[in-house]
């Protein structure tokens, strides 16, 4: 039977338990040798401080949860719903289910019967006329995958003090409703980059308006005189008229090419919404967010401890996966990543090899590492939900967006070798699409370069 969620706005169910002791100004994890982040951790960085954590990024999933349910629900997603506001949940559901906000989460989660259960389940936001606020749907899908990717972030750094079989199954799980949330947004932005780029490397001082991310772009629409793109970042165009044929051509035919894969993105993102398999993961992380489940190591360190016991510690798994991530950037050749303009990136651009660049690979796991990283110092912080990055390092910042554009970037150029293997596409139309693909690899450089620079840097902590 599945669970009845917690009510993200009633402050007693949602409030983790306070944490005894306050923060504390120092690191605890060696960050002037390591070259450490700074979110000072709790004087009392144990098992409690670890459980409020996690109650906090799961309640900020559930609060995500609901604003992404309303959203949709405002815009028609059933075509039958209940008297009460926010039903929307199909025949079957409970009368007025969607209207609490304790149940809000997924509606009619205990039945499995209604139609509507989630926004979009049913393919479709409604009449023409209706059309979905972008802007919190957009939001909400973002603080999912924000929230998914903490949670199954700490359960990978501190294992040893969770339940290792509730841990490992919810992991994957995580991993999943993350990545499948975040398709549809890579692929617009792709598209926006690419697109650009091609209207830069033409000499074109317009570029096109960049579309709307989100679920929502089905059916957006926007009032007449609202300008959706600022005038100064990306001067409105109409049209490709200063585009070359083969650049005009490439943007086409990438155009078609992004816009088919963020279309089946948005598909497989509605199934997964409405599926069991979400369901059961939404449930699981509503039981955590009222009760985290511990290893006997970590419940013996919850408990009331003996005057001669001593606390569980979480700095040494905090430090072991900092040491991973120093081992993996000691790893990646910083030395010709700061040398400007070495071409590096540009090694292996001729294969014809449609994998993705081999040099790329150790990159990305230091992302990923970095990543671990911080959340593992949010959880030491015990910061809550929302405020994560107050107190953080911004070396640590600057590093990882560095590695986000590397990235963006790679995917990009690869995205471009991928439209270049069209068959029977114009010669000048291959011509652009190689100078695109180059280009990126080019940022790619650029990345790397920008990583090794504040990668260097003392640690600079955030007031």
């Amino acid at each position: 039977m599945a669970q009845r969620h917690l009510d993200p706005t009633d402050p007693a169910a949602t409030a983790p338990p306070p944490h005894p002791g306050s923060a504390s100004a120092g690191t605890g994890t060696n960050a002037t040798a390591r070259g450490d982040a700074g979110a000072g951790p709790r004087a009392d960085a144990d098992t409690d401080a670890l459980v409020g954590y996690l109650r906090a990024q799961a309640t900020e999933f559930l609060r995500a949860l609901r604003r992404h349910r309303e959203s949709g629900t405002g815009a028609g997603t059933a075509p039958a719903t209940g008297t009460a506001p926010g039903a929307g949940t199909g025949p079957g559901a409970r009368k007025g289910a969607g209207a609490g906000a304790g149940t809000g989460t997924h509606a009619g989660a205990a039945t499995r019967t209604g139609t509507g259960t989630h926004p979009g389940a049913n393919g479709t936001y409604g009449g023409p006329d209706r059309a979905a606020p972008p802007a919190d749907d957009v939001d909400a899908a973002r603080a999912l995958r924000r929230a998914a990717r903490r949670i199954s972030a700490t359960l990978h750094t501190f294992q040893p003090l969770l339940d290792a079989e509730w841990a490992e199954e919810m992991r994957p799980e995580l991993a999943w409703l993350s990545g499948t949330l975040a398709m549809e947004h890579a692929y617009a932005s792709r598209l926006e980059r690419l697109l650009q780029a091609l209207h830069r490397l033409s000499g074109s001082t317009a570029f096109p308006a960049p579309r709307p991310v989100g679920r929502s772009t089905v059916t957006t629409t926007v009032p007449p005189g609202v300008s959706t793109v600022p005038a100064a970042a990306h001067p409105a165009s109409a049209n490709r008229g200063n585009l070359t044929v083969g650049a005009a051509k490439a943007g086409a035919l990438l155009d078609r090419q992004l816009t088919l894969a963020r279309t089946r993105a948005h598909s497989t993102a509605l199934q997964a919404l409405g599926s069991s398999r979400f369901h059961a993961v939404a449930d699981k992380v509503a039981l955590l967010a009222s009760e985290v489940p511990l290893s006997s190591t970590g419940r013996g360190a919850a408990a009331a401890p003996r005057p001669d016991a001593a606390p569980v510690d979480l700095r040494p798994l905090a430090t072991a996966a900092q040491e991973r991530l120093t081992d993996a950037v000691a790893a990646l050749p910083l030395v010709t990543a700061g040398s400007p303009y070495n071409a590096e990136a540009l090694v292996h651009g001729l294969s014809p090899d449609p994998a993705p660049h081999p040099q790329d690979a150790p990159w990305h796991q230091v992302r990923l590492l970095l990543r671990l990283h911080r959340y593992a110092l949010e959880a030491l912080a015990g910061a809550e939900a929302g405020e994560a990055d107050d107190g953080v390092d911004v070396r640590l910042l600057a590093a990882g967006e560095a590695l986000d554009r590397h990235r963006d970037a790679a995917e990009a150029a690869a995205a471009a070798a991928q439209a270049a293997r069209t068959p029977r596409i114009a010669p000048a139309t291959a011509y652009a699409l190689g100078v695109l693909h180059a280009d990126q690899r080019h940022e790619v450089e650029a990345a790397r370069y920008a990583f090794q620079h504040s990668w260097r840097k003392e640690p600079i902590r955030l007031p």
